[in-house]
């Protein structure tokens, strides 16, 4: 995957002690993804805007509200709604892209 025509921020977003990183890249038209390193551990996120999660490299186990845990090893996406929380378990270095969904 590669992204044109983008304006990438310089500072990066750190969470949890520096354990999970991104930066956002902003397209032309003023969407904008993150793209982002996960290290071991387990986090919880909420988000206000539905996300599409895509996983490009890692293993980790993901819990969606209501859901049972789903496996992600090597590639994968999933979906997360809008206004709600969902975790993560990390198994290995993960690489990420997030993609913040207007409905």
């Amino acid at each position: 995957m590669s992204f044109t025509n983008v304006e990438i921020a310089k500072k990066a977003n750190i969470y949890f002690g520096g354990n999970v990183t991104s930066r956002k890249i902003t397209f032309a038209d003023g969407s904008y993804k993150t793209l982002g390193i996960m290290l071991p551990g387990n986090y919880e996120f909420s988000t206000d805007l539905k996300e599409e999660m895509v996983i490009s490299a890692g293993k980790l186990r993901f819990q969606l509200p209501n859901e049972n845990w789903q496996t992600i090893d090597g590639e994968g996406v999933f979906y997360v709604p809008a206004n709600s929380k969902f975790k993560l378990e990390v198994e290995t270095v993960t690489d990420y892209i997030c993609s913040y969904i207007k409905e």
